[in-house]
């Protein structure tokens, strides 16, 4: 069954990935490293029951060749849902075109560029489907 074109569990694990983001937001606060916050948020998935896998290397084709070198993803969660984090005062607008050409390039349906370094995390989290 889908929900708005994205599978449940798709959507199951959005709602995991923003619940943990308020959660670390509210106990730790903005203005600290990116790896911090990617430790963090590892840690809330893991705890919710869901596979997290941190900084994860994806092969990318390109004319006939697979090259190894290719995306390196912050966070991949379930092997369904990518997770970009940042900890900025604003967000480059190329960063939005990164997560969606690595939706396209993983061939995966969501995406979240969340930057923890905001005075409030919804303003922070941006949502994509490819």
């Amino acid at each position: 069954m889908e929900f708005d074109g994205l599978s449940i569990e798709e959507e199951r694990i959005g709602k995991v990935i923003v619940n943990a983001s308020f959660l670390i937001h509210k106990a730790i606060g903005p203005g600290l490293l990116e790896k911090i916050y990617e430790v963090c948020l590892a840690h809330e998935i893991r705890k919710a029951g869901l596979q997290v896998k941190r900084q994860v290397t994806i092969p990318i084709q390109y004319d006939g060749i697979q090259f190894d070198e290719g995306l390196r993803l912050d966070l991949l969660v379930e092997d369904k849902v990518i997770i970009e984090i940042k900890s900025v005062e604003q967000v480059n607008p190329v960063w939005t075109a990164q997560i969606i050409s690595h939706l396209k390039l993983t061939r995966l349906n969501l995406g979240f560029l969340i930057n923890f370094n905001v005075p409030l995390i919804k303003n922070g989290i941006k949502r994509f489907r490819n």
